[in-house]
């Protein structure tokens, strides 16, 4: 079989992106599968190439015989003496085999198999290289479109682009360019089948990747992605570095970063946070772009938690339909119920039940110092806070020593508010009120008597008897140590 095949080889291979050795075995593959078709056995069947790949042949490789029984695998002494003059019984030949002795039947078997294993080669190929590219971004043109589905042409093949991977906010339109992610790579009875998406939280994580160098190389970490695909997306990251800031890296300078991935998206809304380890700072942060004052942790073990905001942050924090605090949620993997400042003073919250959640984070050693001064306390009114700063009242143990006329001199303030405050300080700084009695109560706890008692016997001084040098005191008429008689007369004059 002499023929030119190398320009046939290189361009088979560019054509469908398959190696010239594999091509190679599968011109060896459909020439022994027409020689078994037209002899019935291929085990002594040998195909060999020429150097440049230039012509191919096939042999059969027969042993030299006294009398042939096989005439497929063997020849007799005189035949193969006609071919070589050297041959000797028990010696092997190799004898070319022409193509056109092969059967029409042979040939169409080989035919059949070598296109076979050419689609299972480039399906394997193909495989491979796509296999290894899920997860990134490619590019690919609308081709056609069937019940929703959008075939992408990607060159060597073809993707398909459900519906459900196809954001609400996108449309395209034959011979558009689309940018997608590689979600799934399979294979199936028909051929390969490449998944692509624009709906997936790591497409997003893929285009901050090429619009964000520190993002890429790993000196900005991307912690966890939400999102409600053509409406909003909620991105909280951290640095691997103290002098880099994570968010103002994301959103670049003049936010031409964050820019950049909010056009790739057809205009969705981003919100680029800071990842917290502390749940409550992670919550503040992950309700964004909404202001909130305050976060109590209602039940760590259920993941349960309270935001108090402002009325006027109220419909932000929770967004439209729910949205901004449905994603909140799942970002950080907490129920959070969002109140206003009047809807949390309705609560019945006991101060127990907040000792305990800041016990669970170890401040509560520190409890009367985190909330030394008034404007400290979370759900404080704020007017009441001004009015005692006037009168340069800003710490809590200034306002509790103050009287109630002194109080009634405060105007705005209303006896009810002030009563509001004075709950307030019981639930979060109850320690420190109980430091402050312990003194006294304590000593006169152990004395038996009560705190006038306690107060009264601290002004009676004390001496040293002179004989013994026990302790008396001026009401003592005589020494209760040794019993000597005692005079205070001299004392009471220098008073």
């Amino acid at each position: 079989m002499a023929t030119d095949m190398s320009e046939a080889i290189r361009q088979i291979s560019q054509d469908r992106g398959i190696s010239e050795e594999l091509i190679l075995k599968t011109i060896e593959d459909t020439l022994i599968a027409a020689y078994k078709r037209r002899f019935g056995n291929a085990d002594n069947a040998i195909v060999r190439f020429s150097d440049d790949n230039r012509e191919v042949s096939i042999y059969a490789q027969k042993q030299i015989v006294d009398g042939v029984y096989d005439p497929v695998a063997e020849i007799d002494l005189e035949e193969a003496r006609e071919l070589n003059p050297d041959a000797e019984i028990g010696d092997e030949i190799l004898i070319e085999v022409d193509p056109k002795e092969f059967d029409r039947l042979a040939v169409q078997s080989a035919k059949q198999t070598a296109h076979q294993s050419i689609r299972e080669i480039q399906k394997d190929s193909l495989y491979s290289e796509f296999k290894d590219k899920v997860g990134e971004i490619v590019i690919g043109y609308y081709q056609r479109e069937r019940n929703g589905t959008i075939y992408v042409d990607l060159g060597k093949m073809e993707g398909i682009f459900p519906k459900k991977q196809q954001s609400p906010r996108e449309t395209y339109h034959v011979n558009d360019r689309i940018k997608a992610l590689i979600t799934e790579v399979n294979k199936t009875p028909s051929g390969l089948q490449v998944v692509l998406s624009r709906t997936h939280t790591d497409f997003v994580k893929a285009v901050f990747e090429l619009e964000v160098p520190e993002i890429y190389d790993k000196t900005v970490e991307i912690h966890k992605i939400v999102r409600e695909p053509g409406y909003r997306t909620k991105l909280a990251v951290y640095s691997n570095r103290d002098d880099v800031d994570p968010v103002g890296a994301c959103v670049g300078l003049k936010g031409v970063r964050i820019q950049a991935v909010i056009k790739e998206l057809e205009g969705e809304k981003i919100d680029i946070l800071k990842y917290d380890p502390d749940p409550r700072r992670f919550i503040k942060n992950a309700l964004s772009p909404a202001d909130v004052r305050d976060v109590i942790i209602l039940d760590e073990g259920k993941h349960q938690a309270l935001a108090v905001v402002n009325d006027s942050q109220l419909s932000l924090a929770i967004g439209k339909q729910g949205l901004n605090v449905r994603l909140a949620n799942r970002l950080v993997d907490w129920n959070i119920d969002v109140k206003t400042d009047a809807q949390f003073e309705e609560m019945d919250i006991a101060a127990e039940s907040r000792r305990a959640v800041s016990e669970l984070f170890g401040d509560a050693d520190e409890y009367g110092e985190e909330f030394s001064r008034i404007s400290e306390l979370p759900g404080v009114n704020p007017e009441v806070v001004a009015a005692l700063a006037e009168g340069n009242i800003e710490f809590i143990e200034d306002f509790l020593a103050l009287t109630p006329e002194e109080l009634e001199e405060f105007n705005g303030v209303t006896v009810e508010q002030f009563e509001a405050l004075r709950r307030l300080i019981e639930e979060y700084v109850e320690i420190v009120e109980e430091e402050m009695v312990a003194d006294t109560g304590d000593a006169a706890e152990e004395a038996g008597l009560d705190e006038a008692e306690a107060e009264e016997e601290a002004e009676i001084e004390e001496y040293l008897c002179p004989e013994c040098g026990a302790k008396i005191t001026v009401d003592m008429t005589s020494c209760p140590n040794c019993g000597i008689g005692l005079s205070f007369e001299y004392e009471d004059e220098q008073q």
